[in-house]
C-alpha cells in the first residue's frame, strides 16, 4: 500500500504527464481546410441539426468530428447550452478564418472560370441612410455583378469617426469639409430645395411656405444646414413631423404628409420642388478613405468604381 506522501507524488507526476501529452497533441496537430470547414458550419448552424445541413453530413458525422477536433487541439471549441453550440473564442476566430480561406477558394475558381484576374476581399462602407437609397444602391447595381468574389460590408451613419476608428474602409459623406487626414474626391455640389408629393402640391398654396405642414430631421442633426435655414428663414414654423432619419423625412413627404428641404439627389419619384435652392445649406457629395487603404485592391477598385458611377457633376 502506498503511504500518502508516495501516492500524491505519483498521481501529481501523472498530471503533469498527461498535460504535456495534451499541450504535445495540440501543438503537433495540423489544422486542414476541412476542420475549418466544420468549425465555420457549426458556428453558422448553431446547432448539429444545422451544420450537418450544411454540410450535407448526418448528425452522428458532425458529433464526432468536433470532439475529435477538440481532442486533438486540446481545447474546447464548442459549448452546448439550450441555445446550441456556442463558439469559444478560439473556435470564433478560427471560424472567421476559414470564412477568408472560404472567400479566396471561391475567388479562385471564378478565376478559373473567367480566366483572369479577380478582385476578391470584404470591403466596408459606410453612408447615411439618404445617400446609400439615393445613390448608392442604384451604383452598387450596376457594377457589383462584375465583382462577384468581392463582399462588401453595410452601415448607414452620419459619422466620420467610422474612418477614424478603422471601422469602415470606404465612406460617402454630404460634408464641405472633409477631415484632412482622409484621402478624398469630390462627386458632386450638392443643393437643398423645400420639396412637396405632386398630390400634396393640389391641397396647398405652396407660396405660403409657414403655412405648410412641416417635416424636419429631430435632435439627431442639431447642426444639418436645412434646421438652421428654417430657424432664420421661418422662425414661426414649429414641425408637425420630426424624424431621426432624412429617408425617413423623404418618405413622409413622399406619402403627402407636408413639405421638407430636401437634397437634389432625393428629388423625383412623385416629389417637387418648390423652392429655389435654399441659401447657406450648398454641401458637397465627398467619396473618402484613410490612406493606408490606397494599398488593398479590393477598396481601389471599388473606390474607383465608386468615384465613376457617382460623379454627379
Amino acid at each position: 500500500m502506498l503511504i500518502p506522501e508516495v501516492h500524491y507524488r505519483l498521481a501529481f507526476t501523472h498530471s503533469i504527464w498527461a498535460f504535456s501529452q495534451m499541450i504535445n497533441a495540440a501543438t503537433h496537430y495540423r489544422l486542414d481546410y476541412p476542420d475549418l470547414a466544420l468549425i465555420l458550419a457549426l458556428v453558422r448552424g448553431g446547432s448539429l441539426a444545422r451544420a450537418s445541413q450544411l454540410m450535407k453530413v448526418d448528425v452522428s458525422t458532425v458529433f464526432r468530428a468536433v470532439r475529435r477536433l477538440e481532442g486533438a487541439l486540446g481545447q474546447q471549441l464548442f459549448e452546448k447550452s439550450r441555445a446550441g453550440y456556442l463558439p469559444t473564442t478560439l473556435a470564433q476566430s478560427l471560424a472567421e478564418q476559414a470564412e477568408r480561406a472560404e472567400q479566396a477558394l471561391e475567388a479562385a475558381r471564378i478565376g478559373v472560370e473567367q480566366g483572369g484576374v479577380v478582385i476578391s476581399g470584404t470591403v466596408r462602407l459606410t453612408c447615411t441612410d439618404s445617400v446609400l437609397q439615393g445613390l448608392l444602391l442604384p451604383a452598387l447595381a450596376r457594377f457589383m455583378p462584375d465583382y462577384p468574389a468581392l463582399t462588401l460590408e453595410l452601415s448607414t451613419s452620419n459619422d466620420f469617426a467610422n474612418l477614424t476608428r478603422r471601422d469602415a474602409d470606404i465612406a460617402l459623406r454630404l460634408t464641405c469639409a472633409p477631415p484632412e487626414h482622409l484621402v478624398g474626391r469630390h462627386l458632386a455640389d450638392v443643393s437643398y430645395r423645400v420639396c412637396a408629393s405632386v398630390g400634396y402640391l393640389q391641397s396647398i398654396d405652396a407660396a405660403e411656405l409657414e403655412a405648410l405642414t412641416w417635416i424636419a430631421p429631430d435632435g439627431f442633426l442639431p447642426d444639418h444646414p436645412t434646421v438652421a435655414w428654417r430657424h432664420q428663414a421661418l422662425p414661426g414654423v414649429m414641425p408637425g413631423y420630426r424624424c431621426n432619419s432624412m429617408l425617413s423625412v423623404t418618405e413622409l413627404v413622399r406619402a403627402g404628409l407636408g413639405v421638407a428641404a430636401l437634397p437634389d439627389f432625393l428629388i423625383g419619384d412623385g416629389l417637387q420642388a418648390i423652392s429655389e435652392p435654399l441659401p447657406g445649406c450648398d454641401t458637397a457629395l465627398w467619396l473618402l478613405t484613410r490612406p493606408d487603404c490606397r494599398a488593398l485592391r479590393s477598396v481601389v477598385t471599388l473606390f474607383d468604381e465608386l468615384g465613376r458611377a457617382l460623379r454627379l457633376s
